[in-house]
This record gives C-alpha cells, structure tokens and sequence, in this order.
C-alpha cells in the first residue's frame, strides 16, 4: 500500500512538473487596449482562454486613449497595441518604430460605435445635426485623435472648414464627457460606452454616427521592430486574434438588427464578456458592438488616405505612406 501511494505521490508531482514547465514555454506579452467594444477579439480571447490553448501568456494593459498605446508599444511597456489610428501613431510608424500588422474596428453604417454629441445648451440653440458642428467648441481626446480625422471628413462631406471648428484637446475620453456636460464646451465626439450614461442621465444630446456618416478604418493591431523579430509570438498572436474575429463576427455582428444585438442563448456569452471588461452592463453592450472584419483585414487604401489627409493638416510628418508602415508578412489587406 505504501508502495503505491508513493508511486501516485511520484506521479503527481511528475504531472505538476510537466503543468509548470508548459506554464514556463508559453511566450508572454503584454497587450494595450481601451475598455471599449473595438477590442471585443482580445477580450474573447483573453477569457475564453484561447491566448492560453495557443501557448500564449498575455497580460491585457487598459489605457484612457489611443495614443498612449503607441507610445507604450514603441517603449516595450506594451508588446502589442490595438486601438484606434491617431496621427501619433502614423508618426511614430513613419520612423519606423511601430508596423501594423492587422486590423480591427471600422466605422461602418448600422454599427454605432463613435457618435457625436450635443451640450444641452448647444442642443437647445440649433445644434441639431451632424452638419451644425461647424463653428462650435468640440471636445476630443487629443489634436490628430481618430475623433480629430472623424471630425475631418465630415467638414469635408459638408463643405465647412475644419479650422473653423475649435478643437479642445482633453487628453482623455472621462475629461471630454465630463466638459460635455459640464457645457463648457458645445459638443463632442465619444465612443458610444462613454456617452450612454451621459444621455441617460440627460447630460448631453445625441447627434449621429460616424460610421453612418462617413465610413472608415478606425482601428488596428501593430507591435515594435522588436515584437516582429519574435515569429512565433506574432503568429500565434494573430491567430488566436483571427479566431475571436470570426467568432465575433458570426455570433453579434451577424445577429445584429437597426445597430442592436439580441440577447439569446448564443450571443450572451459573448455579450457577457464585453461587458466584463468594459465596464458596461448587457444591456448598453447590446447597442455597443463595434464592426470588425471576420477575416482581421485591414483597408489599407483607406489607412493611405488618412495619412495623406493628416499629411496635408500638418498633423502627422511628410515623406511615408500605407506601405512604409505595414508589415505585409502579416496584414491581411482589404
């Protein structure tokens, strides 16, 4: 008896063994997102534990905006950053610290993810559509922001100029709320997760989308020189990605109707999740799930047209252009 307690003691500690070594070969990285619905694959992912099932160790780092992330990737705080283009980041990719390498969130009609919002008192004295903005105060992140470039194209769609607008940098999405419904400023443009408690607590005045507006490449996937020279952290990082694209995809995005999701026995699980690590209850993720190409591509034509518009405001520097940033290795192009 003795003898075969020992043998199952012996064989334990063996299985031990083998969980920690596994533990220990799994390649670690650490990744740079906001708590917004255009991140739902790295979140999936992350939970459902398929970053794991891939040999993957992945630690998720919450930031309050998109550049940061950029800067945090360039330094190796963070080996892989998805978030939104910013005139930042095409700076930083421009000198080669930073490559894209994928896809994520797009601004597409029927999928409410960026909005823009009124001031109770600006909603009050005409500041009723998309169209009215020209003129007014708006509240942004940072000055070359995806809002900033938001904000750009629809000057253009409607004929007004950009430096007619006041742009107020405030650095980070809770700042540019809180300036919304403080009505120190007229207007702003929020992803919807931050601007749904400020209408609902009759803060501020619903505008439009972005996306029904003027459609376009919102966000990405990209990592340092450094990162890429790791191939099989890359590979395994963008598979995994790919996975939860899909999932994403087939499971909300498919089942979507007028911009909201059902609740049912597939989607909550998936639901759930986004809410997990957004902050959000259920019942606002519904209204908040961002597009993301099932396939992870990336529209480079449209990524090209950014940078030449940021080119031309003087936001981002001269001399590159989509394909001096892509790591066509990796990019799945559109």
């Amino acid at each position: 008896m003795i003898g075969i307690a020992r043998l199952a003691v012996a064989g334990l500690l063996a299985m031990m063994a083998m969980g920690t070594a596994r533990a220990e070969d799994a390649l670690k990285a650490k990744v740079g997102v906001l708590r917004l619905s255009s991140s739902a694959p790295v979140f999936i992912a992350q939970d459902k534990g398929y970053f794991r099932e891939a040999g993957l160790d992945i630690e998720l780092k919450f930031f309050d905006a998109a550049q940061p992330i950029a800067v945090a990737t360039t330094s190796g705080d963070v080996d892989f950053g998805v978030t939104a283009f910013t005139a930042g980041l095409y700076n930083l990719a421009g000198k080669g610290v930073l490559k894209v390498i994928g896809g994520m969130s797009r601004e597409k009609p029927g999928y409410p993810l960026i909005g823009y919002f009124a001031s109770n008192n600006a909603y009050a004295t005409g500041l009723k559509t998309p169209k009215d903005l020209a003129g007014k105060r708006i509240a942004m992140t940072q000055v070359g922001s995806s809002f900033h470039y938001s904000l750009g194209l629809l000057a253009d769609k409607y004929g007004f100029k950009l430096s007619d607008v006041k742009i107020v940098p405030l650095q980070s999405l809770s700042n540019a709320a809180a300036a919304l419904k403080g009505e120190t400023v007229d207007a702003a443009l929020l992803p919807i997760s931050t601007a749904r408690k400020l209408m609902d607590d009759g803060g501020a005045k619903f505008l439009g989308w972005v996306g029904d507006e003027t459609p376009w490449q919102l966000g990405a996937v990209f990592a340092s020189p450094k990162t890429l020279t790791n191939k099989a952290l890359v590979t395994k990082f963008l598979g995994v990605l790919a996975k939860a694209d899909r999932e994403y995809h087939d499971v909300i995005l498919a089942s979507m109707k007028d911009g909201i999701a059902p609740i049912n026995d597939k989607t909550k699980p998936l639901l759930e999740i986004i809410a997990k690590y957004t902050n959000l209850p259920v019942e606002q993720v519904v209204g908040n799930c961002a597009y993301i190409d099932p396939d992870g591509k990336l529209d480079v034509k449209n990524v090209d047209n950014q940078i030449k518009w940021l080119q031309e405001q003087g936001f981002a520097d001269k001399g590159f252009d989509a394909d001096t940033i892509i790591a066509k290795d990796y990019v799945k192009a559109d």
